[in-house]
């Protein structure tokens, strides 16, 4: 909950208020619908609070209100009686089941902080679930405090069924990576301009975070890892009143490329939780950050210790077999730069052409000054022989990344990544790729006292902001399922005495399992996956009681009848790009692949959207399943949608670290 409203909200949002009366519709402001806050004013004499404008100018150059040409730089501070008038409309305490009292809104931080019982309350329940340790008996929560779920009593027993609050979304299956492409970053017919006069920067940056207490967790849910198509290792959410989020300099979608000087890059998903979990006062952390795209023009060629011009030709067997190459151009340099090979294509085969390789020309023409789309049309006309003269300099490529997923089946892209780290490619580690998750059914019957407790705490819940099943959150050495010993921490529960829990709510199956656990027998149906391969045992131990959930990598075996779909809505306009790139789809070689989010672009409408997130599986796209479709066949459907697509996405929280 905010510090400061007492009520949950994104931490990029606007507080929240209870208002005591209705309030004057001079003071609300028109984008938001609710009362001013932090009230700017406009030149053409209308009034928005900062944070909506903000998020306004951010896509349009116009007042909502009249549509007349606006800049946010042109605005200003309400004058001092308008902020006097908002700060005296009086509120309600948001703890109505504890306290009572009514104060002008000004006044409410201070009241939470230093007089409102139930905020007290609420902070010395937070501050024991950060700290678990034996209790007993406690109560369900009042109606008013829906947004922190206490634990409900069991029948007879010290411990209890606790919620968790996890966080972002993502699924994936472990499967093999087919490669990268990047409806994102490729613009229609009309934006062909465009995209000559822009690149989508990227830039690598070293950060130094500072922990009091070495033991406290950084903060933010990652995906991804060798072991998984997404390759590298993405920031899925940062949570709010974390270190991370304190610190300020890391948001979700950058890559984490290095902790304290280990490359990460090409290690599992389990190793690098490990690291990113391994206390210490000062963590210095290499990330990768895309930053949107620029308009700058590079005005020079960088110098290197060598360089060297290399002809290299491919031949094609057809006019129409692409070579496996991504073009892209780069921000701080002219020309265009080969960053990736696909595995397995015609230019990866011939082995001669590598990453960062600056393409001079291609049968001749002259590429020096070119683009992406001018390299993309040459290949695709040539019919056999494509004669390539490229520039490669030394010095500037790091350590291997193992698969980073940054490969395409087309053979070049009009996409943009200047700054991107560059890496030599290594030959793929196939028993990752071709690992399937597994999950083994199981029923337990237990005969047992009236009032004997199961002694397990729960998490999940279709109430979940990720629609997750029930699972287990702990197994306490009071109850008669730890006697047992067949119902483990992770356990998805799918029925208790033929009741099924796949589709309730987080109170419901609390309910469920409080009635049945008075019964002289329990039969309780459950998945256990069984894919997870951790040698850390500090991995599964770190986490306590309640506070505890699954790593990301656990929920990929999940069978997909307890996958929960979502259908996410972009818009764009006519020159815009969604703003986002995708792993998988169909290969021969590896066969059914699913498709996921690996990147999304700071200012595109993805971004904008706030729902989809790196790691997302796509189901299908405007109704139609991607499953079994390859790259080639899925891009055109995404690049066709002109101005508004429907993405049908099922989502899993990442790794807390």
């Amino acid at each position: 909950l905010c510090c400061e409203c007492g009520q949950a909200h994104p931490l990029l949002d606007n507080h929240l208020y209870n208002f005591q009366d209705e309030v004057d519709d001079e003071l609300i402001c028109h984008i938001c619908l609710q009362p001013l806050l932090q009230p700017m004013d406009t030149p053409c004499g209308h009034t928005y609070c900062f944070k909506c404008l903000e998020n306004f100018m951010q896509e349009y150059n116009f007042c909502p209100m009249d549509r007349k040409k606006l800049s946010f730089q042109q605005c200003h501070k309400s004058s001092l009686l308008v902020r006097n008038l908002l700060d005296k409309l009086v509120v309600l305490c948001p703890f109505k089941a504890e306290c009572q009292q009514t104060m002008q809104r000004c006044e409410l931080e201070a009241h939470l902080q230093n007089r409102c019982p139930g905020f007290k309350k609420y902070k010395s329940e937070l501050q024991r679930k950060r700290n678990p340790i034996s209790k007993g008996k406690e109560e369900l929560p009042a109606k008013g405090d829906t947004n922190t779920p206490k634990d409900p009593e069991l029948p007879s027993g010290g411990s209890s069924l606790v919620a968790e609050s996890s966080g972002a979304a993502v699924v994936s299956l472990g499967t093999a990576e087919p490669g990268l492409v990047n409806p994102a970053f490729e613009e229609t017919e009309e934006g062909e301009s465009l995209v000559q006069k822009t690149s989508l920067v990227a830039e690598t940056t070293t950060i130094e975070i500072h922990r009091e207490d070495p033991e406290e967790e950084l903060g933010m849910r990652i995906v991804g890892g060798k072991d998984t198509p997404l390759g590298n290792i993405v920031v899925q959410e940062v949570l709010r009143d974390s270190v991370i989020a304190a610190d300020g300099r890391i948001a979700p979608g950058d890559h984490i490329l290095e902790v304290n000087g280990v490359n990460i890059s090409s290690v599992t998903h389990c190793q690098a939780v490990s690291f990113l979990r391994h206390p210490g006062p000062v963590l210095h952390l290499m990330v990768l950050q895309e930053k949107g795209f620029s308009n700058r023009t590079a005005q020079q060629d960088p110098t290197s210790t060598s360089r060297e011009v290399i002809h290299v030709t491919l031949v094609k067997r057809d006019r129409s077999e692409p070579l496996g190459i991504k073009l892209i151009r780069k921000t701080d340099e002219a020309g265009i730069f080969i960053l990736d090979l696909l595995e397995g294509g015609l230019a990866a085969k011939n082995g001669k052409l590598s990453r960062n390789d600056r393409v001079l020309s291609i049968n001749g023409q002259d590429l020096r000054q070119g683009t992406p789309e001018a390299a993309a049309q040459i290949i695709q006309t040539t019919e056999s022989r494509v004669n390539f003269v490229i520039l490669r300099q030394s010095g500037l490529q790091l350590g291997e990344p193992g698969e980073d997923g940054s490969t395409s089946n087309s053979s070049s892209s009009s996409s943009s990544n200047g700054g991107s780290p560059v890496h030599h490619r290594r030959r793929p580690d196939q028993s990752h790729y071709r690992r399937k998750s597994t999950y083994q059914k199981k029923t337990v019957a237990i005969k047992k006292e009236p009032k004997e407790s199961l002694g397990i705490t729960i998490g999940g819940g279709r109430d979940n902001k990720n629609k997750l099943p029930i699972y287990v959150t702990s197994v306490q050495p009071i109850g008669c399922l730890f006697r047992d010993g067949r119902i483990k921490r992770g356990d998805v529960l799918l029925s208790i005495n033929g009741i099924d829990l796949t589709h309730l709510n987080y109170y419901e199956a609390v309910s469920a399992l409080k009635s049945n656990a008075a019964s002289h027998s329990v039969t309780l149906k459950a998945l256990e996956i069984l894919s997870l391969n951790c040698p850390e045992p500090a991995l599964d131990i770190r986490e306590q009681g309640f506070s505890w959930s699954p790593l990301w990598i656990t929920w990929l075996g999940l069978p997909s009848y307890l996958h929960f779909c979502q259908d996410i809505v972009l818009s764009k306009g006519n020159l815009e790009s969604w703003g986002f790139s995708i792993v998988g789809g169909f290969e021969e070689s590896k066969g059914n692949q699913p498709f996921f989010i690996k990147t999304i672009v700071p200012g595109t409408p993805a971004f904008r959207d706030r729902k989809l997130k790196c790691g997302d599986e796509i189901v299908a796209v405007n109704g139609v399943p991607a499953i079994g479709m390859s790259n080639s066949e899925l891009i055109p459907m995404l690049k066709e949608q002109r101005n508004k697509v429907t993405l049908t996405v099922v989502s899993w929280p990442g790794s807390l670290v």
